[in-house]
């Protein structure tokens, strides 16, 4: 018996010894972090010209997933194939001038290593501003079965533009207090991303969020930094902000419901009687995904949710045509 107990006890602490350097393994980055915060230009190529009307896009592309994000399902490369050539296809048929997008894979095991924002900025989008926001080895969700982990993602949020990009910002938002080590470690960062597009001779500044999903308050803190950032901006330049708020538009008590509140700023292929859905793609029910503008600068040309892009992603884009004040 004390035999039995000795070699128990030895089997027992190699198995915390080897959860635990597995543990500091998967959370390790696989970049340094000044490449978290990236500006690619290609100056050889010149700037189409414009006949001042100008379009732009928000989608959570959920790294071509489908709405198998998130499950544990097989997603087998097809998937990934299939739904990139239904993005590249509605993107060029769009031909939107600049496309914000977040859930944007650039080197990642579960969507078969493929940089999503390079293939797609193939189109003709010669500035790229990318922000990575998950730099893991190896993430093991969902949980169950092994076979169904992500491994190793890196991922972000990207926007890529027809028109110059300058002075790019990576700003982490707040993280979820008290959050358990092991999901702190794994955290999937939530960005503000900030940079300015010359239109026309003219800077605009866009601002590219993705806000926490799961923790309320964390999300309303999340907004408050934002609209404070937004705040900063809006009365100097032409200011848009976009992206995937998690915030619920028919929820009377959603934060998302302050900024609805501001006259002066006005909100792309919305009516707050019948707000178009946006999630999920199979049979969309709510409206998270927005692009918000100031009114004293943009003039509103036309927005739609862009339901032809089917279920390439489990979000529905949405684009805004507008003209500059």
């Amino acid at each position: 018996m004390k035999k039995f107990v000795k070699y128990f006890l030895r089997f027992l602490v190699l198995l915390i010894v080897a959860a635990v350097v597995f543990f500091f393994w998967a959370s390790s980055p696989t970049l340094d972090e000044n490449k978290y915060e990236v500006l690619i230009s290609n100056e050889d190529i010149k700037v189409q010209e414009n006949d001042s009307i100008f379009s732009i896009v928000t989608y959570n592309i959920g790294y071509l997933s489908g709405m198998t994000n998130n499950r544990a399902v097989p997603k087998p490369k097809e998937l990934f194939k299939t739904n990139l050539q239904k993005v590249l296809v509605e993107t060029k048929k769009v031909n939107a001038d600049i496309i914000a997008f977040q859930e944007i894979d650039y080197d990642a095991s579960r969507s078969y290593n493929i940089n999503q924002q390079n293939e797609i900025a193939k189109l003709g989008f010669n500035y790229i501003a990318g922000a990575v926001n998950w730099d893991e080895t190896y993430v093991p969700f969902p949980y169950w079965p092994p076979s169904m982990h992500f491994g190793k993602v890196v991922s972000g949020q990207s926007i890529i533009s027809k028109y110059p990009l300058k002075e790019h910002k990576r700003i982490v938002l707040e993280r979820v207090a008290g959050a358990p080590f092991y999901r702190d470690a794994l955290y999937l960062e939530r960005l503000a991303q900030v940079v300015k597009v010359t239109l026309n001779g003219q800077d605009v500044i866009l601002i590219n969020v993705h806000l926490e999903a799961f923790d309320k308050q964390t999300r309303v803190n999340q907004f408050n930094e934002v609209l404070a950032l937004f705040n900063t901006y809006k009365t100097e330049y032409p200011t848009i902000l976009l992206g995937d708020f998690n915030s619920r538009a028919r929820n009377e008590e959603a934060i998302i419901q302050k900024m609805f509140a501001m006259s002066a700023i006005g909100n792309a292929a919305f009516n707050i009687e019948n707000p178009a859905n946006t999630f999920d793609t199979k049979k969309p029910f709510e409206r998270i995904d927005y692009i918000f503008y100031t009114k004293n600068s943009i003039e509103y040309i036309s927005g739609k949710v862009l339901t032809e892009f089917g279920q390439a992603s489990d979000h529905l884009p949405v684009e805004m045509s507008f003209k500059l004040k």
